[in-house]
């Protein structure tokens, strides 16, 4: 090292008595830097404002932080040349408390160049600093001293980072936990936007089991699948269960179809689209409550739609999926008239026969074929598939049941 720097002076027992001695060479240059710390902190921000364009489009309170920052590198290079030590120091002397605003105002490669700029600044003064014996010494360090600052800044970012990541890790598992349980207020639209959520419309929850053991990058990956499906994701894992939260679906369909394939081994539901992410909680639930049903279903489609399992939930206490088929299928089945209820029982019970169905009518077997269409047109299920048929004949069970019952027709008394 061309750092001239005397050993420490030994007491006549040999134990060190722990004082540096420096050359006369060196006691000069350090006397001049602690004289010129003003000026070359004064010639440092000017140069900054010179040569980094962002920096003039910084705020007051960025361009402060920064500014001292740079102050600081400055003062501490002095110290440090005086009495080099381990470079454990320099985050507190030279970062003091502004590493938060540090990495707000400005990117890793942007602190980069401006310690570059610093290191530039007090290298130009070198010749007016220190003796022509010393100089290259005074070079070195600038150079060793940038080496260690730059590390440390790096530390500062990657820290910063740890800490945005692990933040943002338990933001979102709030706000997950508050669409599940239907939490509609102030604080869950500010997480939201804390977080960055973007997405106006089209919701969808779609729920399934999570790996035993998930890598540490299976989150990450999930979230970037489907970002190729919608603008924002939600990822949360309770358990044994994983939820993914989509916002600004472009093809629902082949988004869920897509993103099953990450989750593990077994069932995987889709609530109903949403409009908005606080009505998301509703596609949870319903989502929630065909996971629960799948098992009834063997043979259920992966993904599974929690409508296609409307029959399974009513069995298994769903109160949401018995209105559903209430509201969606019997009410509009027996609003429509035109014998499509009783066209739709008979032909379930006489075990989907349209001749049977037509002799116990007595009508002719077109006409059950059109009545059944038009219960298709009216549902949305068609009743010559067999499974639709399960999830009509299952509204008729429930609506029959949540309908007032018929009062028999009042008799009145035949006079003599």
């Amino acid at each position: 090292m061309l750092m001239s720097m005397a050993q420490p002076q030994k007491s006549p027992g040999g134990a060190a008595t722990g004082k540096l001695t420096i050359s006369p060479a060196k006691a000069e240059t350090v006397k001049k830097l602690r004289a010129n710390v003003g000026q070359l902190s004064t010639t440092t921000m000017r140069e900054l404002d010179r040569s980094l364009p962002w920096y003039s489009r910084l705020s007051a309170d960025e361009r402060s932080a920064l500014g001292l920052v740079a102050q600081n590198g400055i003062a501490a290079f002095v110290t440090w040349y005086e009495r080099p030590t381990l470079p454990t120091w320099i985050l507190s002397d030279v970062f003091g408390a502004a590493p938060t605003e540090l990495t707000r105002s400005i990117s890793l490669q942007k602190a980069l160049q401006l310690i570059r700029i610093v290191v530039e600044t007090v290298e130009d003064q070198v010749p007016h600093l220190a003796p022509e014996e010393d100089q290259p010494a005074l070079r070195e360090a600038v150079l060793r001293y940038s080496r260690e600052v730059a590390f440390a800044a790096a530390d500062v970012y990657a820290r910063a980072a740890e800490t945005r990541g692990s933040w943002d890790t338990r933001l979102e598992a709030l706000i997950v936990d508050a669409i599940l349980r239907a939490e509609n207020t102030d604080a869950l639209r500010s997480r939201i936007a804390a977080l960055g959520w973007r997405a106006q419309e089209r919701f969808m929850v779609v729920v399934g089991s999570s790996p035993l053991e998930p890598s540490p990058t299976y989150v990450g990956e999930l979230r970037r699948a489907a970002g190729r499906y919608a603008q924002d994701a939600l990822v949360g894992i309770q358990g044994d269960r994983l939820i993914l939260i989509l916002g600004g679906l472009h093809d629902a369909q082949q988004a869920v179809t897509r993103l099953a394939e990450l989750f593990a081994p077994g069932p995987v539901v889709y609530g109903p689209e949403a409009a908005t992410l606080t009505d998301a909680s509703a596609s949870a639930q319903a989502a929630f409550a065909g996971l629960s049903a799948a098992r009834a279903w063997p043979n259920a489609p992966r993904p599974v739609s929690a409508d296609d399992l409307l029959p399974e939930r009513v069995v298994a206490g769903d109160d949401a999926a018995r209105r559903a088929l209430i509201q969606k299928i019997y009410r509009p089945l027996a609003a429509a008239s035109n014998g499509l209820v009783e066209t739709l029982s008979a032909y379930i019970e006489l075990g989907h026969s349209l001749e049977a169905t037509a002799r116990e009518l007595f009508v002719h077997a077109n006409t059950v074929r059109y009545r059944l269409r038009r219960v298709c047109d009216v549902t949305g299920w068609d009743p010559l598939i067999p499974r639709e048929a399960f999830v009509l004949q299952t509204a008729l069970v429930v609506g029959r049941l949540a309908a007032p019952p018929k009062q028999p027709p009042e008799r009145h008394p035949q006079r003599p």
